[in-house]
């Protein structure tokens, strides 16, 4: 499934002013109701609604390697999920690595990714286990 992004910066700020957050060890997840859902849903084959995810991975949790390499392991985690469980449509996510992202495991962050979603009230079912 496609990854839609997020690519506004005022969107970002929007999800970390307004948003619900949930945190782990190694992320934040900002979670808001996008508005513009129904527009995007038009665009997409078949109609229906989509989540667009942003990430992002400030210059503390350390040099462009370790940066990039913590988005690429919540992208594919975030990827592994979406396709597992169903999430709930049309939000805006904007995920913010922590420092632990960049030396964990990618199914330790899938697992850490797992439990904020279910925090934010994004999936259904029995709470996972950190």
């Amino acid at each position: 499934m496609k990854i839609y992004p997020l690519n506004r910066n005022y969107l970002f700020g929007k999800a970390y002013k307004n948003g619900s957050r949930a945190s782990s060890r190694s992320l934040t997840l900002y979670v808001l109701r996008d508005k513009e859902a129904g527009k995007i849903a038009a665009g997409v084959p078949g109609g229906a609604r989509v989540n667009r995810l942003g990430i992002s991975a400030s210059k503390k949790i350390g040099g462009a390697v370790e940066r990039n390499r913590a988005k690429r392991v919540i992208r594919e985690a975030y990827r592994q999920i979406d396709r597992e469980l169903t999430l709930k449509k049309g939000w805006l996510l904007v995920i913010s690595a922590r420092t632990p992202s960049t030396v964990l495991k990618m199914q330790e962050v899938r697992r850490d990714l797992k439990y904020c979603l279910y925090k934010a009230d994004m999936i259904d079912g029995e709470e996972p286990s950190r």
